[in-house]
């Protein structure tokens, strides 16, 4: 049983398409096929059901996944210990975040990452979603975590979790004591994330449904020159609760009660997802175990892992 045939079953089984994974393994669809009818015969099973132009793995077909991807992984994790040991360079592992994530579970990560793949194996990328999924279209990061999928062939995305949004302020513009309508806080100078992100696209409508305008809005693209921005006063903004809990514990920001909520942030990760990118695989799995370490030690109603609005959300298989 070759190597090369259990990536191509692999490839075959995400695209769930010939072509598709001919292209992504730079051979042609007989290729594939001849291929996959080998792995048939040395197994003695049909693994994909053919006809009627849909693709299904057979009940043998989706076993015979879980172990070959078993079985790339191990084979990937001994080509990386013996690289090491002969001390040949390796590709860096590229990782994108926004400052959200940066300042809430990103640390455990990248701690997990350092552990088995040594600087400078990781390099960590914080920008906006905006130019996270540009740069990954164009080959630049091979794992990325921002507020859109990246929908290209060869990337594979998944809910990461969801962060309660909240309105603070400063003591001083801000009583924690009131509750405010939409046209009461339509009234305060807002400070928002940076024009034509998600957050900043939900602040229109947030005002506009209450048939209410917002006219004094500051934007900025730091999530830190945000929260120094409303502790001197500035404005009040909608933020992820979790990034703000320590001001609001020392007094220095108050939650601004308002009967209406603002919407979740959804955090999606994307990860290329090619027949060799066994260390990008062993990223997703150890986000993933940061995400559920980060959530377990939060407020459940400030931070869940799965779809954004739904705090008991499962995530996606991987």
């Amino acid at each position: 049983m070759r190597d090369i045939d259990l990536r191509t079953f692999v490839a075959l089984a995400r695209n769930r398409h010939f072509g598709r994974t001919a292209r992504e393994l730079h051979t042609t669809q007989p290729g594939v096929s001849a291929r996959l009818s080998g792995l048939e015969a040395e197994l003695g099973c049909r693994l994909v059901n053919r006809g009627d132009g849909g693709f299904a793995l057979t009940a043998q077909g989706e076993a015979a996944l879980e172990s070959f991807e078993r079985v790339l992984d191990e084979i990937e994790r001994l080509r990386e210990r013996l690289r090491r040991g002969a001390g040949q360079p390796q590709e860096p592992l590229r990782i994108g975040a926004i400052d959200t994530v940066a300042a809430t579970w990103l640390p455990g990560l990248m701690a997990a990452l350092h552990r088995d793949f040594p600087a400078p194996r990781v390099e960590l990328t914080v920008e906006g979603t905006a130019q996270l999924v540009h740069s990954m279209r164009r080959g630049g990061l091979d794992l990325i975590f921002c507020l859109h999928p990246v929908l290209e062939e060869g990337i594979r995305s998944y809910p990461a979790c969801g962060y309660e949004m909240i309105w603070a302020g400063a003591p001083g513009l801000v009583d924690p004591a009131r509750t405010y309508r939409v046209a009461e806080l339509a009234a305060l100078p807002v400070v928002s994330f940076a024009r034509g992100t998600p957050p900043f696209q939900m602040i229109a409508p947030f005002f506009y449904d209450e048939r209410v305008h917002a006219a004094d809005i500051t934007t900025c693209n730091s999530l830190h020159a945000m929260i120094s921005l409303l502790i001197a006063g500035y404005g009040v903004g909608a933020l992820p609760t979790v990034t703000i809990a320590r001001e609001m514990e020392q007094g220095l920001l108050h939650r601004v009660r308002i009967a209406k909520p603002f919407p979740p942030l959804p955090i999606i990760a994307s990860y290329r997802a090619g027949a060799e990118q066994g260390a990008v695989r062993e990223a997703v799995r150890r986000a993933r175990a940061a995400v559920l370490d980060y959530c377990a030690a939060s407020d459940p109603a400030q931070v869940w892992t799965g779809a954004a609005g739904d705090p008991a959300g499962a995530e996606a298989p991987g």
